[in-house]
Order: C-alpha cells, then structure tokens, then sequence
C-alpha cells in the first residue's frame, strides 16, 4: 500500500501547539518529530506525518493544512509539504516504545511516570505525577512544563487557591494538587480541557480541581492562544482578587495582553503574598514580559532557566 508522507518544520516554541492541533485529524502513531541539529537557524523540529493513500486522502491533507494555517499564517511553521511513498518507517514505532517506560524526576519531590511504568516508592515527600502520552502533548515534558514545576514547589503551599490558565495537559493542575492548594484549571481549547480533565482523574485529585473550557477576562477576546483564531461564546473569568496563586505556561503575547488582570486576579494575605508564574516563552521575550508585569505592579521573585527557554516568578509589591 502506497502512503502519503507530510511534512513541516517548526520552532521550540511551538512544537507542543502543533502537536495538539493535529491530535484533532490524526492517531499518534502516524506522527514523527525529529530534532535538528545546528542545520536550520530558523527551525527547531521537523514533523512527519503518514496518512495511507486512500479515496479520502485529499480531504484529510485539506483538513490538516487548514488546521495548522493559523501557526503557519504568523511564521511558527513552514508550508506543509506533501510525498508519495512505498512505505512508513519504523522509526515512529520505535520512538513511541521509547517513552514507554518513562520516570523523570523534577526538581527534590516530583516523579513523573508514563501508563507502563513500574516504578515504586516508600519516600513519603515524593510526589508521584502519572502522565499518559498523548500526541496533543507528547511526553508532558517540554521544557517551560519542567520550569514551572520547578518553581511551583517552591512557591506553592498547602490550602492556596491557584489557577492554571492554559492547563494543557493538565500536569500543572496535578502538580498543584498535590503540593496542597485547591485548583481551578482553565483552557480554550477543548482538546486540552479533556487532556486536563483525565490528567486529574488520573492522578485521583478530582476534589481538589475543577476544570472548565474558559478563559481570564479579556483573554477571551485574543483568540486561540495557539493559534490567534477568533473563538466563540467562551466564557471570562473575572479578574477580582480572588486567586493567591496563578501558573500560565503559555505564549510570551498572552502574558503580556494580560499583565493588568494577572494582578487584578491575584490577592495577598498577611501570610503570602500573590505570585504568578509565568512559561511557555524564550529569553529573546524575557525583558518585554518583565517590562509589562513590572508596569502591572509586579516584582520578580525567582527565575529558572533551560536553554533558551525561562519561567519567571513575580510577587505583587
């Protein structure tokens, strides 16, 4: 049987975007993503996608091309390229087993298991995190997620109120969870409602979190966070001081767009004072997202770093 091979590249920032559109058309294991080494200044990944060659082929390419024109439209990923070949190669198979067996250990208490992993522990301060792979988030492992883990444990404590604002996969939200606070995880995007929503099934802290498709004031009218596309009767969360802690592991514009409800969401007590963690964006960003939180009323408290990519801490002063 004949197949169908399509191909784009894409940046570091938007490979976990990419990824959770196309879970919307394809199985996970039609999927490749392969690093580039020091080849390409501009791109970071290249996706492969195999589809058989069958009567509705051409459809499912229009599908695929249309879901990602919105990231291809702001120069996130290159034009979808399109081959005919004999056969898929095993390299996606392998890949997918890789990640199988997959224990990960962040920062002193977070250890994070894939389904088919054995791993047992007696160390009470381990936090045990189970993530199921999924093509709309890969491993869960991206970098800005391991920032903000790393900085959540060192800033949340038992019986705060947080959000999560673009749950994603949900792992922030179970991270949450279990170091104490109680959670309100929100996204636009349905795709990642549910990943969130099994995600806190999973990890059996349903009574600590509640999960909705919505968004945080006015980023109800910026569209798709991963995309820019308009979205439709999403509902606002208010911005009324109602949060001790809030985690976004999102894009470098968002943050910015919403540096005044950031603080307008946060309150202080004589005990904690409000902090907003922020991800999901590079170092070439970082002096325009500090530049809006500090005019917000913000003071940076802690900062990590991988590479290129950063998670900031800010205090309310």
């Amino acid at each position: 049987m004949a197949w169908i091979e399509l191909t784009l590249d894409t940046t570091n920032e938007a490979v976990d975007w990419v990824c959770t559109l196309l879970a919307k058309a394809i199985a996970p294991e039609d999927m490749q993503i392969s690093e580039y080494r020091d080849i390409n200044p501009k791109w970071t990944f290249t996706i492969q996608i195999y589809l058989p060659e069958n009567a509705q082929i051409h459809q499912r390419i229009e599908a695929i091309a249309k879901i990602l024109m919105p990231l291809h439209r702001t120069g996130m990923t290159s034009q979808l390229q399109t081959f005919i070949i004999e056969q898929k190669t095993n390299q996606i198979e392998s890949s997918q087993n890789s990640t199988n067996s997959l224990v990960r250990r962040i920062g002193d208490r977070f250890v994070i298991l894939s389904p088919d992993s054995n791993y047992e522990t007696n160390n009470p301060q381990e936090i045990i995190l189970h993530l199921q792979n999924s093509l709309a988030f890969g491993s869960g492992l991206h970098p800005a997620t391991i920032l903000s883990l790393r900085l959540l444990e060192r800033h949340v404590t038992p019986s705060l109120h947080a959000l999560d604002l673009g749950s994603g996969s949900g792992i922030l939200s179970v991270a949450l969870a279990k170091l104490g606070a109680t959670v309100l995880a929100i996204d636009n995007d349905p795709i990642a409602v549910t990943a969130t929503e099994k995600a806190v099934q999973r990890n059996q802290v349903t009574q600590q979190v509640t999960t909705t498709c919505a968004s945080l004031g006015s980023a109800s009218q910026l569209g798709h966070w991963m995309g820019g596309d308009i979205i439709e009767k999403i509902p606002a969360i208010a911005a009324d001081g109602q949060f001790d802690l809030i985690v976004a592991n999102i894009f470098a514009r968002v943050h910015i767009s919403l540096a005044n409800e950031f603080y307008k969401a946060l309150r202080s007590s004589p005990t904690h004072t409000g902090i907003l963690i922020t991800a999901g964006y590079t170092s070439d960003r970082e002096e325009d997202i500090t530049s809006a939180m500090i005019a917000a009323g913000f003071s940076v408290c802690d900062r990590e770093q991988i590479d290129e990519w950063i998670a900031i801490g800010y205090h309310i002063f």
